[in-house]
């Protein structure tokens, strides 16, 4: 049974970039902190960078992509809750300056 279009979940997908400020990059801890808070949302979330994607809620794959200080990236989200995914990364990542 279809529901009515008011009771669906639209799929979204969002775009945001962000730069890594902190003087260790995304080391261990913080890319563990960062992958359990992309796992936290229902939406795929991807780090893009410089072509390459990466699962956002993979701490091995946050980590492959070697996100060093002065590094930017793209965050790709796609989901009813994308917009609301990317908000919370970026502001994550805000929180993790020196």
């Amino acid at each position: 049974m279809k529901l009515p279009r008011r009771h669906q979940h639209a799929i979204v997908s969002a775009t945001r970039e962000i730069s890594i400020r902190n003087a260790s990059g995304l080391h261990a801890r913080p890319a563990a902190e960062f992958a359990r808070c992309a796992n936290r949302f229902q939406s795929e979330i991807w780090i893009v960078k410089s072509g390459a994607r990466f699962s956002a809620s993979s701490l091995i794959d946050i980590m492959r992509a070697n996100l060093a200080q002065g590094t930017t990236v793209t965050l790709e989200a796609k989901g009813s809750d994308a917009d609301a995914a990317l908000e919370a990364l970026a502001q994550l990542v805000d929180k993790f300056r020196d």
